[in-house]
Formats: structure tokens, C-alpha cells, sequence
């Protein structure tokens, strides 16, 4: 990323950094840019990354869409396993020290229409088969609810898990068709991780 912006720096967090990932952690990455240069750090970002390896899908979170020094940004790469997305937390030097900055700033969140909520629903798809192969049921059935609930449909787990993962992957699918592909490939994991989906 330093490449992108000379006088960044970027920083390994969360599990990988403490030491606590297992095969189904994301990859946290804070990149800290100075404030002059955070527009044209955040456009040059996906470009940066594909020097490392094609990136196949790239969300920003909705809650910092609009945040003037800082943005999450979800990367899926080619042929990495579904479970190790990038979580890319880009900040502005002034509030590099402050992890909740703008979180619960309305004036930051994105608008109608800035942000797929079938995509943000599959992601909960994958975080469901995450939660369930770590025996955490509970964060399973409140990723499969919530994510049925942004898309508006009127499901809920029902404790099949890998049923349930289906469903909410092809419910995602009905509303953007372009995420077909990947909903094969959620569907793949409930099946190798869950014995069906």
C-alpha cells in the first residue's frame, strides 16, 4: 500500500495480529494515510491491491461510505478461500488512533442506493458457515436473521444450517443476479463446511 501513497503505513490487526486466527479469520489491515492525500489513497486502493492478486469484489462499509477520514472497505481476492476476505480500514493520520471514529455518525453512512444489500447479505451468508464451523450457533442464527431482514425477505434460520445458508444466498441472487457466481461459491462452502446447502 505504501506503494500507492509514499508516506502511508499500514498495520496488521485484529486476530492475525494478536495471535488468535484460526483457518477462518478475515485479513484486518489498518492503512493509515496522511489527511491531504486520503481521496487519492482511497482511489488508487483497489489498483494497489491488485499487484498483490486480482480482486474479484471490492464493498465499502455503509456505515463510513461518507466519512471524510475514513472508510472499511470488504476485498475478496481470486482463488483465496472465502473466509479470508480483507477488511481494509483506511484513516486519515489525524484520527489513526481512534477505531470508532464516525461510527454512529449518520452525516457518514451511505445512501439509498450507495450500497448492495444482497451483496451485504451474502457476506452474512459467509460469516454464518464462519460462525457455525466455530460452534457459535447463536452469531450464526443473528447473521442468517439479519441478513434475510436487509433484503427484505421474511425468513429466518431455522437451525439447518446449511438449508439456511442457501436460502439466504439464493434469496440475495433473486434480487442481483450478478451475484450468482459467488452465491455458488457460498453454497460450495455450506456444503464442504455445514454437509449441505
Amino acid at each position: 500500500m505504501q506503494a500507492c501513497c509514499a508516506r502511508s503505513r499500514t498495520e496488521l490487526v485484529g486476530s492475525l495480529a494478536d495471535g488468535n486466527a484460526d483457518e477462518f479469520s478475515d485479513i484486518d489491515l489498518l492503512w493509515i494515510v496522511p489527511d491531504a492525500e486520503f481521496a487519492a489513497c482511497l482511489s488508487g486502493a483497489v489498483a494497489a491491491l491488485e499487484r498483490v492478486r486480482s480482486v474479484t469484489s471490492v464493498r465499502s462499509d455503509p456505515d463510513f461510505h461518507r466519512s471524510l477520514r475514513r472508510r472499511l472497505l470488504f476485498v475478496r481476492f481470486a482463488r483465496v478461500p472465502l473466509f479470508w476476505r480483507l477488511d481494509l480500514d483506511i484513516r486519515c493520520a489525524s484520527v489513526a488512533g481512534d477505531p470508532d471514529h464516525d461510527t454512529g455518525n449518520p452525516a457518514a453512512r451511505a445512501r439509498a442506493g450507495e450500497w448492495s444489500r444482497p451483496a451485504s447479505a451474502l457476506a452474512n451468508a459467509v460469516g454464518a458457515v464462519k460462525a457455525v464451523a466455530r460452534g457459535r450457533q447463536e452469531q450464526a442464527r443473528g447473521l442468517l436473521d439479519r441478513g434475510f431482514a436487509r433484503i427484505g425477505v421474511p425468513d429466518r434460520a431455522s437451525g439447518d444450517w446449511g438449508a439456511d445458508v442457501a436460502r439466504l444466498a439464493w434469496a440475495a441472487v433473486a434480487q442481483d443476479p450478478s451475484l450468482a457466481e459467488p452465491a455458488a461459491e457460498v453454497g460450495a462452502l455450506a456444503r464442504a463446511y455445514l454437509g449441505s446447502g
